[in-house]
């Protein structure tokens, strides 16, 4: 049976505690208190649809989690301009906080996060048959999408617009038109963060499947795990979605699982799953499709040319991934730990449109709230 890292810890400490009380001549007074045992983290949760349904939770203090790290994390969460704060350890509610009037009802944008929910439905409409990552993007918008001339437009595939590597200008950063999706480098060859062509796969699955795209991501995702929201254009170009802090953190533990939700396969395809959240391409071995990996040797940022050496975020566990978005919109989640953290609210002051240095800082307080 799998245990998650937080119910490993916990058995440490118990057996640290029994060792102590046989042999209290060798243990101080100082020693490191023993919690209740967590023997709810031992199985997965998932939480039910229904409203009058209560969220499982853990405590934690049983979880072995500093209290006062915890307020101090409350206070930057707050200053930093959070709304919601969320934190599932086994699908169980371990940390769920609310600022100003912000509640569980209230609706935030993912902006850039929610890139994950589009990566995660294009891999429900491969496992359909309904499209495969080679097939040339030109066979569902049909050719002259781009103001590439055909040759260079034939290039570019599905899999290009999961990696970022379609090779178009990202100057035009939103437009979906075809003058401002003008060729620039072969596609593969270079890799910029570009919402336009990542907008366009909406339309892809859309014409594969004969939905729009809210119809097929509403029967195949957000539904049958009980998320609630919609997804809205915030500009006339992109498509933005828009939930409660709890259906962002539905969703997280869904890819934690591996694409099931309780006895339900939401998503089966492990291969795909595997190639979403590893790297996809050597241009920036920090992208997967749609996701930021943590813990790869380099990386590089929407916006810049420039390639930087070690992980995203050295003070974050290094198997994290984590959807980004504008204005520090965080999904976070770490494998080893079970674990999903989520953020939603205003800049926090740096002004990215994905990763940003407020990731980690926010995870330098984590680290000491839950004693990494």
């Amino acid at each position: 049976m799998k245990h998650s890292y937080f119910y490993q810890k916990s058995v440490r400490m118990f057996l640290a505690g029994v060792l102590c009380l046989g042999l209290s001549q060798a243990c101080s007074n100082d020693a490191e208190p023993v919690p209740d045992m967590p023997d709810p983290v031992s199985q997965p949760y998932f939480p039910s649809d229904d409203p009058g349904v209560v969220w499982e939770t853990l405590s934690p203090s049983n979880l072995g989690w500093d209290a006062d790290a915890g307020m101090a994390l409350d206070e930057f969460l707050e200053e930093s301009g959070t709304k919601a704060f969320i934190i599932l350890v086994g699908g169980r509610m371990a940390r769920e906080t609310y600022f100003g009037t912000f509640t569980q009802d209230s609706v935030w944008y993912w902006a850039s996060a929610g890139k994950t929910l589009t990566a995660f439905t294009v891999g429900q409409a491969r496992e359909d048959g309904l499209l495969q990552l080679e097939d040339q993007t030109s066979e569902y918008l049909g050719e002259g999408w781009t103001a590439g001339a055909l040759q260079q437009e034939n290039l570019i595939t599905i899999g290009h617009q999961l990696r970022m590597t379609t090779g178009l200008n990202e100057l035009f950063f939103d437009c979906v038109e075809p003058d401002c999706l003008r060729y620039l480098a072969n596609a593969g060859t270079r890799w910029a963060y570009h919402n336009g062509p990542y907008t366009l796969l909406e339309s892809v699955v859309s014409a594969a499947s004969g939905e729009t795209w809210s119809a097929y991501f509403n029967r195949k995702l957000r539904d049958p795990i009980g998320m609630d929201g919609f997804w809205r254009s915030t500009n006339g170009k992109n498509n933005v979605y828009f939930s409660t802090a709890r259906s962002m953190a539905r969703f997280g533990w869904l890819v934690l699982n591996k694409g099931t939700w309780g006895e339900q396969v939401i998503l089966s395809d492990r291969a795909y799953q595997q190639a979403m959240l590893t790297p996809s391409q050597n241009l920036n071995r920090s992208y997967g499709y749609l996701w930021w990996l943590n813990g790869q040797p380099g990386y590089m940022l929407p916006g810049s040319r420039e390639g930087f050496d070690g992980p995203l975020f050295p003070d974050a566990p290094e198997d994290m991934v984590a959807g980004l978005g504008k204005n520090d919109q965080k999904l976070y989640l770490v494998p080893s730990m079970d674990l999903v953290v989520i953020r939603m609210g205003n800049d926090a002051g740096a002004n990215q449109a994905g990763p940003s240095s407020y990731d980690n800082t926010l995870w330098q307080h984590l680290n000491a709230y839950l004693r990494l």
